[in-house]
């Protein structure tokens, strides 16, 4: 599990006075993420998640709140943030930005079928839709102006082979920009941990924390690099049914130009850098914390080294 902040009951208890949502009855410390400090939260009102922000900064915050507020208004199955008595999301606690959101129902699906992907699919085009109209703006936290900062902290750890990989990826990267791309703000980091279902239905998608504007096409990249893996332990090639449900669903919903389909294998080398990367840094330059979860670099690392090798991936499966 991953804890950076300790919260007691006492100190919660106290901070809840400034939110209408009843009396404190439990207090769970979640066994996930790596970037936050995350609680469920069960008052004589509701249940909720705590969030203590360990690395967002507080001037970021509110781009991911507002933007959480305004997909759980247009009818998106996200976490709605609370507002406390002063009208705010966005608070303090233990020195620490803070927010309270309600928490959704259903469960993870470890290992997602056609029919997983095909409703992430649909929700994903909803959601980029809903997006188009929020006016918040954030360019995306871990895009390449992160890359090559990252890129540049970890190499000292990296091996020949390791370093060569990612001084050719960011190379190709720079060499294949795309501005004209339809784009909005962006989950982001929409892995199999961050969503939920109920009753074959996907019933909530959570952790906006890495959201930003970007690419809608990069949004679907990650998700297909982490729900449509043949096996994630042992097999990193796309599932063509999963890869085909995931994209044709999307498209459904909101077709995609055809400078969108050109640039789907270079999107899905950029979502397997950007999280190499970040695992990467995780892993040798860790902070401080109670119970830290680190993800191996090691499986993005093969999925980077796939997806960039001669005739890895077709231009589309969808």
């Amino acid at each position: 599990m991953s804890v950076f902040t300790p919260v007691s009951d006492s100190q919660l208890d106290g901070w809840l006075k400034g939110y209408s949502v009843g009396a404190l009855l439990a207090l769970e410390p979640i066994a996930a993420g790596i970037e936050n400090t995350n609680y469920f939260v069960t008052t004589s009102q509701g249940r909720y998640v705590l969030t203590l922000f360990e690395r967002l900064p507080a001037a970021e915050v509110p781009f991911c709140l507002d933007l959480m507020a305004h997909l759980a208004r247009h009818g998106i199955p996200c976490p709605a943030p609370i507002a406390g008595l002063d009208d705010r999301y966005l608070s303090s606690l233990n020195g620490k930005p803070a927010a309270l959101v309600t928490r959704l129902e259903g469960s993870e699906v470890d290992r997602p079928s056609a029919a997983h992907c095909y409703e992430l699919g649909g929700l994903l085009g909803r959601m980029h839709l809903a997006a188009r109209s929020y006016g918040g703006y954030l360019e995306n936290p871990r895009g390449p102006k992160w890359w090559r900062g990252a890129a540049a902290d970890v190499r000292p750890f990296l091996d020949a082979a390791s370093a060569a990989l990612l001084d050719e990826e960011l190379r190709f990267q720079a060499r294949h920009r795309f501005p004209d791309l339809p784009r909005a703000a962006v989950h982001a980091d929409l892995f199999r941990d961050n969503a939920v279902f109920k009753d074959g239905r996907i019933s909530g998608v959570f952790d906006f924390y890495f959201a930003g504007v970007d690419c809608f096409i990069f949004d679907l990249a990650v998700c297909a690099n982490d729900w449509c893996l043949v096996d994630p332990a042992s097999d990193h090639r796309l599932d063509e049914e999963r890869t085909h449900a995931l994209l044709g669903a999307y498209a459904a919903v909101r077709p995609l130009q055809p400078d969108e389909r050109a640039a789907w294998p270079v999107m899905l080398r950029a979502a397997a850098l950007r999280f190499w990367l970040s695992r990467l840094h995780d892993k040798h330059l860790p902070r401080p914390g109670e119970l830290v979860k680190v993800h191996d670099p090691v499986h993005f690392h093969a999925i980077l080294a796939l997806r960039a090798a001669p005739g890895a991936q077709p231009p589309w499966t969808g």
